[in-house]
């Protein structure tokens, strides 16, 4: 990939700027995202003001009179680690389901590819929403219903690939010398299959994201105080007229986020796959 292409630079530098300040929360920011003081004389506080207390709030405070600010790059912490956790999760489980599928024959190929396909049929945000409801609400609920829920397309994808791969010159060479079925799949077809689980990955990691900030904003995701953009987003619907700030700040992050993803993951289907530029 060509950082040249600007659709990757835009992407990388904006994932790298969100990831680098979620890490180093602690410091660019005033500390606790959830630090409450004085919270009549400070709630409601527009961007670029200074409490009474010399406290300066660049994009203002809530309702409780909490930095947004500090509670957005906190927030990406949340936010960030759910997508990428929920993306693994998803990436593994498909691929070991999808290689198992294209390689294998008979009745457990067929098994495999049928429950995929039935999982694939189901909606994913009422499925979504439904184990949500049936355990307390977390975050690392959040990451397992999301990686349980989004495994088919990869293992779709893989499918496809093995199967592609399987009647290739150089792997039929490899089984004419000796090798195991499974040391075929595991070294020399699975590596040769995952241009297009990378790509996913990176639209994937977008796609939770923005599921995990739905999932906290109707109230089954990360639960308040803890600072996620979903829950903040809903924390301050009720005063979007009064106090739009509280809600502005974590949209902007979140859509930025996601077109950085999307646009990243194109760069990489373009420089891992040319010719579906031109298709």
């Amino acid at each position: 990939m060509r950082l040249r292409d600007p659709r990757a630079l835009f992407g990388l530098t904006v994932l790298a700027a969100v990831a680098i300040a979620a890490i180093a929360a602690p410091v660019v920011t005033a500390g606790n995202p959830n630090a409450q003081r004085d919270i009549v004389a400070t709630r409601f506080l527009p961007p670029l003001t200074a409490d009474l207390h010399g406290t300066f709030h660049p994009l203002g405070t809530d309702r409780f009179g909490r930095d947004v600010w500090t509670r957005l790059v906190y927030g990406a912490r949340i936010s960030l680690g759910v997508g990428l956790l929920a993306v693994v999760i998803s990436v593994a489980i498909g691929t070991a389901v999808g290689a198992a599928a294209g390689y294998l024959r008979g009745w457990p190929a067929m098994g495999l590819l049928g429950f995929t396909d039935f999982a694939l049929a189901l909606p994913r945000l009422v499925l979504l929403l439904l184990l949500a409801a049936l355990w307390q609400p977390s975050a690392a609920l959040v990451v397992v219903v999301l990686g349980l829920t989004g495994w088919m397309p990869i293992a779709r994808l893989v499918h496809g690939e093995v199967r592609g791969l399987a009647v290739r010159p150089f792997v039929e060479g490899a089984r004419a010398l000796g090798a195991r079925r499974a040391r075929v799949l595991w070294r020399h077809i699975l590596p040769n299959a995952l241009t297009p689980v990378i790509v996913a990955a990176a639209l994937g990691v977008g796609n939770a994201i923005l599921l995990e900030a739905s999932l906290s904003y109707l109230g089954l995701g990360v639960q308040p105080p803890t600072a996620s953009w979903g829950s903040m987003i809903a924390s301050g619907r009720d005063t979007l007229v009064n106090a739009p700030w509280v809600v502005t700040a974590p949209g902007l992050a979140l859509v930025l986020v996601v077109v950085a993803c999307t646009l990243l993951g194109d760069a990489l289907r373009d420089a891992l796959d040319p010719g579906a530029a031109k298709r």
